[in-house]
């Protein structure tokens, strides 16, 4: 999922500030003991979700696609006083794992993690979110973003992570069957590219940010 060369990619997180000791052991422990580890944000990428969230000052926030929580942690740093976080996930047998990182860290107060299907529990939420990070099922994504988008606020941000597939949108060949995710990541990207109610940037960090903003 990494596209810049190693050396490159090294030289960047040693030149951004480093995550914190409770995200790092979150990092180690992820990688040890939990089968797909390679969903976790990480590093660099946390560090930039972090600063999208201090940037806006973030009072409300909706995460689809809690994991073990790192990329929560990461946003729930910028949230103001007051401010929270959503997360949703539908997996419970990583709740006591996830839940044990966001109760030992300074933002316990400021995150609201919620096991169930993500579809049922956004219809029912009455916040207006200043930032949306989409993490989840790749097939449900534009649902996903048709469910919150009347909930964003304007200037708002919807943030959508693996759009670049591990490069299997860009590598296409042609009259090469395409499978099921990789399509749907394509008519993701081009829904998100040409809705005229936000102004977009596919960033290729990590494996790839769709950053939309509501105009």
């Amino acid at each position: 999922m990494e596209f810049l060369p190693q050396n490159i990619n090294d030289y960047s997180e040693n030149h951004t500030s480093p995550e914190s000791e409770l995200l790092a052991k979150l990092n180690r422990e992820t990688h040890a003991k939990i089968l797909q580890s390679r969903m976790l944000s990480g590093h660099l990428q946390g560090r930039v979700l972090a600063m999208f969230s201090h940037m806006m000052q973030a009072k409300s926030v909706l995460e689809i696609g809690t994991y073990t929580g790192y990329s929560a942690l990461c946003l729930a740093e910028g949230l103001v006083e007051g401010g929270k976080i959503i997360t949703i996930d539908v997996n419970e047998e990583l709740e006591s794992f996830t839940k044990q990182f966001f109760d030992d860290s300074e933002y316990a107060d400021k995150i609201d993690y919620r096991i169930g299907d993500a579809a049922e529990i956004i219809p029912t939420l009455e916040e207006v979110f200043d930032i949306v990070f989409i993490d989840a099922d790749k097939m449900s994504y534009t649902k996903y973003y048709d469910l919150v988008f009347d909930k964003v606020r304007k200037g708002g941000y919807i943030i959508s992570d693996n759009v670049l597939w591990s490069g299997k949108v860009a590598n296409i060949e042609q009259g090469k069957k395409i499978d099921k995710d990789t399509q749907n990541l394509l008519d993701f990207n081009k829904m998100c590219h040409n809705d005229p109610r936000t102004e977009n940037i596919l960033m290729p960090l990590r494996d790839g940010l769709m950053i939309s903003r509501k105009l």
